[in-house]
């Protein structure tokens, strides 16, 4: 039987179960707050969600503040329409802003061991430095984290009126439409060499869950920097994009956050807490999007209910490979034994994990870390299912909920019921009004309606194939996959290794 270790350091975390007739979203348990947002949109893929930011940017008028795991400024925010007089690369272009708007201060806050990529790119501190000419720009790197943890959290929050909150990092390696074309030649790095295709998915909103986030960023400056942001002044202004098309208009959002233990602060896991509880509540589906899927108490919460008779179908998109020889040795084989973990407890044929790939059957990057329960509940953001992302590294999640008997539950129920079709259709190359037809005839089973449209060549969703799974815990997995503190070397080496495997 294959072993799905645990540990006495995770079994403490555990979240408490929640009455079934009980909200799945609840401050200071599965989320840190609940903040209503005036609009919210998910936004699929890079390309839109780069124009999107730039154009949010070109009305900014006190405040920006960026938080992310890496950035790189070279990037070019939308290589189909470069704007007049401006530069197209993200670091030019941040200068100009601030040149333009004597009010306008930016902010940039980067994991430090982000730096080590930054470095092996070579020309990026040094290009950093020939642009930081206002004092209204600054770049910091944040090292308030123990030792071997991420900053993996990525936002972008605009004078506390708009906000986007995901798993899409600026930097290279991420812009890509949601056609995910062969050979897409805007689909290369800075240094001319192309990459391959790369899903990704963030959200946006506006409203007092932008305020919310803006907290949240300036509460990660502070601790970084130990400066005080005072929030920026309230205006009337709207810097809603004009070609965005809210999926929710009032909607009440969940802000889910991880944090570690350090320096005295009681770690955070709301995170876990809201997986775990969600997991439970499903009763038709669990759709899942993932970078890694190798976290052990995501694994034995889908386990127990995969035993059920009558329990959810769980679908999960995953890459066909992690990207980088150390996270596919380490997150590679962990998989493989959480795979074959579930096969086992998988009776009553209800668990599918499926790989996306190009019209040309080329592998599509899987970068989005998304969770749709029923239609009940929609999570978009920065956290993996991996031990890391539920109790170490710095992670944000946005999260939208039907509550029963709440008089928006409807609207909200067809949105996540939306998106997740949306996805689903995406890669399989259809349209979601079609999809959503023929999951209408088959009673809502997902595997059904992905099994009708999964075909033997062009767009399509491809099982995913796993060795057997070791019968022994692969220890070397928890080095760099920790649910506590790491060695600091290990952290390094996979940085390092990251960066090296992308250049």
């Amino acid at each position: 039987m294959t072993e799905i270790p645990t540990s006495d350091h995770h079994m403490q975390h555990v979240a408490p179960g929640i009455p079934a007739s009980a909200p799945l979203l609840q401050p200071g348990l599965t989320c840190w707050r609940l903040a209503r947002a005036a609009r919210l949109a998910p936004i699929i893929d890079a390309a839109p969600y780069f124009r999107l930011v730039r154009d949010a940017l070109l009305r900014a008028r006190h405040s920006v503040l960026f938080i992310g795991w890496e950035f790189d400024t070279r990037i070019k925010l939308d290589p189909d329409a470069t704007l007049p007089g401006l530069p197209d690369q993200l670091g030019p272009f941040l200068n100009a802003l601030v040149e333009r708007r004597p009010e306008l201060c930016v902010r940039v806050l980067q994991w430090n061991l982000g730096l080590i990529g930054t470095l092996i790119r070579g020309a990026t501190p040094l290009y950093l430095l020939n642009w930081m000419t206002s004092k209204r720009f600054q770049f910091r790197l944040d090292n308030a984290h123990p030792p071997g943890a991420a900053h993996h959290q990525k936002l972008v929050v605009i004078d506390d009126t708009l906000a986007f909150c995901g798993g899409i990092d600026m930097t290279n390696d991420r812009w890509d439409t949601s056609h995910h074309r062969d050979g897409d030649p805007r689909r290369v790095r800075p240094s001319g060499r192309a990459y391959g295709a790369f899903h990704d998915a963030t959200m946006a909103v506006d409203g007092p869950a932008a305020a919310a986030l803006g907290d949240l960023a300036r509460e990660r400056w502070r601790r970084a920097t130990g400066e005080r942001i005072e929030p920026p002044p309230a205006g009337d202004f709207d810097l809603w994009p004009g070609d965005l098309a809210p999926l929710l208009r009032d909607v009440e959002v969940g802000i889910a956050r991880t944090e570690p233990n350090y320096q005295g602060r009681t770690g955070v896991r709301e995170i876990e807490a809201l997986h775990l509880a969600a997991i439970a509540a499903a009763r038709r589906a669990i759709y899942i999007e993932g970078q890694y899927f190798a976290a052990r108490c995501i694994g034995e919460a889908l386990a127990a209910r995969l035993r059920e008779p009558d329990g959810p179908e769980i679908v999960v998109i995953n890459s066909e490979r992690a990207s980088g020889w150390v996270e596919q040795k380490v997150m590679g084989a962990a998989r493989e034994r959480l795979v074959a973990y579930l096969r086992e407890a998988d009776r009553h044929g209800r668990f599918r994990i499926y790989r996306p790939v190009t019209a040309n059957g080329a592998p599509i990057y899987v970068h989005a870390k998304v969770l749709a329960i029923d239609d009940r509940l929609l999570r978009i953001g920065s956290a993996n299912l991996n031990n890391r992302s539920m109790g170490f590294d710095t992670e944000c999640d946005l999260a939208i909920e039907a509550r029963s008997g709440a008089v928006d539950a409807t609207v909200i129920s067809e949105g996540i019921t939306a998106i997740r079709n949306r996805l689903l259709s995406e890669h399989l190359g259809t349209d979601p009004a079609t999809l959503a037809a023929v999951l209408s005839r088959a009673s809502g089973s997902l595997i059904s309606v992905v099994d009708s449209f999964r075909r033997d060549s062009g767009r399509t969703l491809v099982p995913l194939k796993t060795s057997e799974a070791h019968g022994k815990p692969l220890r070397e997995g928890e080095l760099l996959d920790p649910e506590q503190p790491e060695p600091i070397l290990s952290m390094v080496m996979h940085a390092v290794q990251d960066r090296l495997s992308r250049r």
